[in-house]
């Protein structure tokens, strides 16, 4: 994501910048008989591969909240308490810099984190960040992208067609239905997630909820529990180990080594949740695909005007000033409220000064806040000032948290 972000700057700053621009400009189109969609590059980038971004931060979501940080409310108070207030004060540090101007719509830019910069920036740190604050930031962040849907289905949708989001519904009805019924394999669940997409797109909601509503009806449940499979598996190990006795080196053209496998791969399908396994196997594309393609196409940000200018734009400002003080502030001051008034603890060996240091990664928005600001403006102004203050406010965001963490003893 770095590297595309730096390329997409210097591409767009260079004398091939209108080669840039006219890139994500270029229509593509898929048609079936006679019904045809159609829309330039940069739609398909944002509207539909971000869409499998949010379905992926779906799957997150619910992990979380059958199993993970979010699953224990006592485990949960702290990275909820302190997502709302990183969610909260930035959204009033904008509002109070634009709340009557024209980039009064932007208030949404600075809410949420980006995860996968923050924990990256955590990952490099190594052994300076205890576990407990890992744990922390990325409960925290999975709590910011809740927000951070509710806010454009609520907040950025002007005008809906309720008889293509019926048919949306319809359609997530369906997905519950399937789950309930059992249904394991994710060709029912794509094909109906398509159908949702192109409704929910129609509808005038923007079409990524699509994405994390289709999640929430993944199936979570085994097929069958762990002591069935490991009663299954040491029998088809035993039938295989005979097999294999029997014919060392015919592997390929023994039927019963073959069945033995088959029956092995079997077992290790039915006990691992469709959930983990979409989530475990679309990370990778998204990590290495498509959020990087997502910022190659949206951080190309022209600097060849009066950045000094632009700099005072409200906008920017607002911004800057919002994930830069907004998240630390809200996101600490939100952590000591929830301890001190006993509705949560610290994670172990975790000190007031690594969460301080998280509440500064926090401010790193990046993905989250230019997906935002596409949403909130069109025109071009608002747009080029909102995108350097998320790079600028992102940029000292990251370093001065990265300072903080590495300079804090890890306690015990």
């Amino acid at each position: 994501m770095l590297l595309c972000t730096l390329v997409a700057l210097i591409w767009a700053n260079s004398p091939w910048a209108h080669h840039y621009h006219a890139l994500w400009h270029t229509p593509l189109a898929i048609s079936l008989g006679e019904s045809s969609l159609s829309h330039d590059l940069h739609f398909w980038v944002n509207d539909a591969l971000m869409a499998v971004f949010f379905f992926v931060v779906g799957l997150e979501i619910k992990r979380e909240l059958i199993a993970g940080e979010l699953a224990s409310p006592r485990q949960a108070a702290l990275p909820i308490l302190a997502a709302l207030g990183g969610v909260v004060v930035p959204a009033i540090f904008y509002t109070l810099l634009n709340g009557s101007g024209p980039g009064a719509r932007g208030w949404g830019i600075p809410m949420a984190t980006d995860i996968a910069f923050a924990v990256g920036v955590m990952a490099l740190l190594g052994n300076r960040v205890p576990l407990g604050l890992k744990v922390f930031l990325t409960a925290l962040a999975i709590v910011d992208d809740i927000a951070a849907v509710l806010v454009i289905a609520v907040f950025y949708t002007e005008n809906l067609a309720w008889g293509a989001l019926g048919v949306s519904s319809v359609l997530l009805l369906a997905a519950a239905g399937a789950n309930r019924l059992g249904v394991r394999h994710p060709l029912p669940y794509a094909l109906l997630g398509f159908g949702m997409w192109m409704g929910v797109l129609q509808s005038g909601v923007h079409a990524t909820v699509a994405g994390v509503l289709l999640a929430l009806t993944i199936p979570s449940r085994t097929a069958v529990n762990q002591q069935v499979f490991l009663r299954h598996g040491r029998a088809v190990l035993d039938h295989m180990e005979k097999a294999v006795a029997a014919a060392p080196h015919d592997i390929l053209a023994d039927s019963e080594q073959q069945a033995a496998i088959e029956a092995l791969e079997d077992a290790c399908e039915k006990v691992q949740p469709p959930l983990h396994r979409l989530e475990h196997g679309l990370h990778p594309w998204v990590t290495f695909l498509i959020m990087p393609l997502f910022a190659l196409a949206n951080a190309g940000v022209s600097l060849s005007g009066d950045l000094a200018e632009i700099a005072k734009d409200p906008v920017a400002i607002g911004v800057f000033v919002g994930l830069l003080f907004g998240k630390p502030l809200g996101i600490t001051l939100a952590s000591w409220l929830a301890v001190r008034f006993g509705g949560a603890s610290l994670p172990e060996n975790v000190s007031w000064s690594h969460i301080h240091g998280a509440g500064w990664l926090g401010g790193i928005g990046f993905t989250m806040s230019l997906f935002m600001t596409g949403l909130a403006f069109t025109a071009e102004g608002p747009v080029t000032a909102a995108k350097i203050g998320i790079l600028a406010a992102s940029l000292f965001a990251g370093l001065v948290g990265s300072l903080i963490i590495s300079r804090t003893r890890v306690r015990g």
